[in-house]
């Protein structure tokens, strides 16, 4: 995604560029839903996005055991199929080189699998987060189903979350999108302690859930994902250990996300427009220009960080919810600015005033202890995709 938007930016700005868009499986955006809040993205990077067909709402609900709430804002979504078609028919059609995986690459270029070279005069490393030892935190994980009810679902908006659900020892959370009269894509998500997907106890959720709506029909198809939830660690290290000479890094490979949401549209769409305005830089300078607006992401958003902390280490993890139940409480305008990772220092008091959803003695604990590296090494972890 952020490479797509990358090239599609620089179409835009400098149609007289030639541009590679390399990307190993055949689809461009692989298999994966993008979504995000009107108030998420600027007036330029609205307008990028404009060329792709999205499904979109007025309006969102959100449900917990104590809190059940309707929200204005505007929602979007974007499905990989028309990202990919919309980059195809928005590019020059030799840019684009799907089912290409790359074998390596330097500030020159890149080597495909098959033996071919690309030369270049600036290489965009995008090829997604990789797990390390310098960052911490805890996995956001979930499966999502695509599925074509037999009779109208009634579903009238999105529901982001649904916490009214058994925890199942994580955060947990059903959201559910109504993408027409008869088709709706249910995710189960869980901010959970270990990147561990059982693709058969969460389909098995998602049935559950699913029966209890009284919606039956067809599977048209699904995803799943483990998102890392960034809660500190050594950002240095990070872009020291991910770093190629000379390669410039976006998308969440550059630690350019929302650390709580794991959100990375807004920050791709960032991103493309400061590399079209930079597209003279050779490559070893755009590398810098992004390690340095990664930074300053990072700087930005470590109030975000300090919440996960706090999230994964403050409340058992069946009590979780507490948290989101309590936020959902605040004025409308704070929790778009949060999302936006745009929260003002009134926005972030008033976050934390008031009675805590977890005992202060904990909250105390967790921010003064440390969460376990951002690693995906046990055997028994499922991090496809």
């Amino acid at each position: 995604m952020a490479g797509g938007l990358i090239a599609l930016a620089l179409r835009r700005a400098r149609p007289e560029l030639v541009v590679a868009l390399v990307e190993a499986e055949d689809v461009l955006g692989g298999n994966h839903r993008w979504s995000w809040f009107g108030s998420d993205l600027d007036k330029a990077a609205t307008k990028l996005l404009a060329p792709f067909r999205k499904t979109e709402w007025s309006g969102y609900d959100v449900r917990f055991p104590a809190r059940k709430r309707t929200l204005g804002a505007r929602y979007f979504s974007l499905a990989s199929s028309d990202f990919d078609t919309a980059l195809r028919r928005e590019l020059a059609q030799d840019c684009i080189q799907p089912g290409s995986p790359i074998s390596a690459l330097d500030a020159c270029g890149i080597d495909l699998d098959d033996g071919t070279r690309f030369t270049a005069r600036a290489v965009i490393d995008c090829r997604g987060f990789v797990p390390g030892t310098s960052l911490r935190g805890g996995w956001q994980v979930f499966m999502g189903r695509h599925l074509r009810t037999a009779r109208p679902h009634g579903v009238e908006r999105p529901v982001i979350m649904d916490a009214a659900v058994p925890q199942h020892g994580a955060y947990r959370f059903v959201y559910t999108l109504p993408l027409g009269a008869n088709e709706l894509f249910v995710e189960d998500t869980y901010y959970a302690d270990e990147p561990v997907l059982d693709r058969g106890v969460l389909s098995s959720r998602i049935d559950a859930y699913c029966t209890d709506a009284g919606w039956e029909g067809e599977i048209l198809g699904g995803e799943t994902g483990i998102l890392p939830v960034i809660t500190g660690g050594d950002f240095a290290a990070f872009q020291a250990a991910s770093r190629t000479p000379g390669v410039a890094v976006a998308g969440a490979r550059s630690g350019m996300v929302h650390p709580l949401t794991s959100y990375t549209l807004p920050h791709a769409a960032q991103t493309a427009q400061l590399v079209a305005e930079n597209a003279d830089l050779a490559g070893v300078q755009l590398a810098s220009v992004l390690e340095a607006q990664a930074r300053r992401v990072w700087r930005q958003t470590g109030f975000y960080r300090m919440l996960g902390q706090m999230l994964f280490g403050a409340a058992q993890p069946d009590n979780r919810y507490r948290i989101f139940e309590r936020f959902y409480g605040l004025p409308e305008p704070l929790i778009e600015r949060f999302y936006a990772a745009r929260s003002t220092l009134g926005d972030k008091a008033r976050i934390l005033s008031g009675r805590p959803p977890v005992p202060v003695s904990r909250a105390v604990g967790a921010l003064l202890s440390s969460r376990e590296p951002l690693t995906a090494q046990h055997p028994k972890k499922d991090i496809s995709s």
